[in-house]
């Protein structure tokens, strides 16, 4: 072989494809192919799925830097995920939700993971100084969240995975942990229990108020009393939650019912109830959220309400697009409601008031 062949390679690599080539493919302007690429309102449906499965089909991506410098828009929205949250369900549902609203469009997803017991202004101010992404999607909100003004403020289209108490409209989905709280005592003192237990989230977050409301107001109406969970919180080690239940357990007077706002913490929370020799369902009931439904494969004794994760990553991603456009962010609000049926606990979407 000579010195010029063993220069050039066997197989030359593949161009990457480009609007002109899904133009190519079917038989269409360069014009009309990216504006279906862009869901134009223009352009027809059974055009827009065309175009579509061919660049699937090539594997078609957009040249970011190239569409930054004509529009000024990155096409990318960032979802700011604590690396503290629960991890069974949650964030790969929250996720799908997300992406099965953005892969009809030309938007692409960016997981921006951070600690809460760092800086949580830390990936907001990246986002803002850099300018990498054209939409937010935050989560674990509090009632005075600065992620919430500085975005404001800076007029960065954002979405909350939760609500704020700060007099700043702005785009939220949430589940309504006040009405759970308060439903979960009912659901309880119907089985007889009158000493219960919550199994919270930190204070510093909304929904732990939301939750304390709902607890409160359901001990008061239903004639039930609370026995403190001191310190231990939903974001308590699982290992520190099964010891204090445990020894939560073994108190003359030990809590008869339970309500957790997390699943894995549930789990914890049964592990220390019987390792002190009380029978779930029969000594002690639980009520559990969780964010997939499998608490019950493994324990059909326990109450649950499912949040639906997944419908909540839709209606996120759904009004940061609607942000983008300018969409006034009153008309992006929702709330997930529980509702208990025989079959058990589910959740049904209602808006905002």
């Amino acid at each position: 072989m000579d010195e010029k062949s063993r220069r050039i390679p066997a197989t030359a690599p593949a161009e990457r494809p480009t609007l002109k080539t899904i133009a190519y493919m079917t038989g269409l302007g360069i014009t009309t192919v990216s504006r279906a690429l862009k869901d134009a309102p223009d352009i027809g449906s059974d055009t827009k799925e065309r175009v579509r499965l061919v660049a699937r089909q090539l594997g078609y991506q957009p040249n970011r830097a190239g569409v930054r410098l004509r529009t000024g828009k990155t096409n990318v929205i960032a979802l700011v995920l604590s690396i503290e949250q629960e991890l069974m369900g949650f964030t790969n549902q929250l996720v799908q939700g997300i992406s099965e609203v953005l892969g009809g469009t030309q938007y692409h997803l960016v997981v921006t993971p951070h600690s809460f017991e760092k800086d949580q202004m830390v990936p907001i101010r990246y986002i803002l100084d850099t300018g990498s992404a054209d939409g937010v999607i935050i989560s674990r909100i509090e009632p005075d969240d600065p992620r919430v003004r500085v975005m404001t403020e800076r007029n960065l289209p954002f979405v909350t995975h939760g609500r704020t108490d700060m007099g700043i409209g702005h785009p939220f989905h949430d589940f309504d942990n006040e009405a759970y709280a308060y439903q979960a005592v009912e659901q309880l003192v119907k089985r007889g229990r009158k000493r219960i237990a919550l199994l919270a989230p930190q204070s510093r977050f909304s929904y732990h108020i939301h939750s304390r409301i709902g607890f409160e107001r359901g001990l008061v109406d239903f004639q039930a009393t609370e026995v403190s969970m001191g310190r231990t919180t939903t974001e308590t080690s699982l290992d520190e939650i099964r010891a204090y239940a445990e020894r939560m357990s073994r108190l003359p007077e030990p809590p008869d019912g339970i309500i957790s706002l997390s699943g894995s913490s549930s789990i914890a929370m049964i592990a220390g109830i019987e390792a002190a020799g009380r029978r779930l369902g029969k000594d002690v009931d639980l009520v559990s959220k969780q964010s997939a439904e499998f608490l019950n494969w493994i324990r059909p004794e326990i109450l649950t309400v499912t949040e639906d994760v997944r419908h909540a990553g839709r209606e996120l991603a759904k009004a940061v697009l609607a942000r983008i456009d300018g969409v006034a962010p009153e008309l992006l609000q929702s709330i997930d409601i529980p509702v208990w049926s025989a079959m058990g606990p589910t959740s049904r979407a209602a808006r905002a008031e």
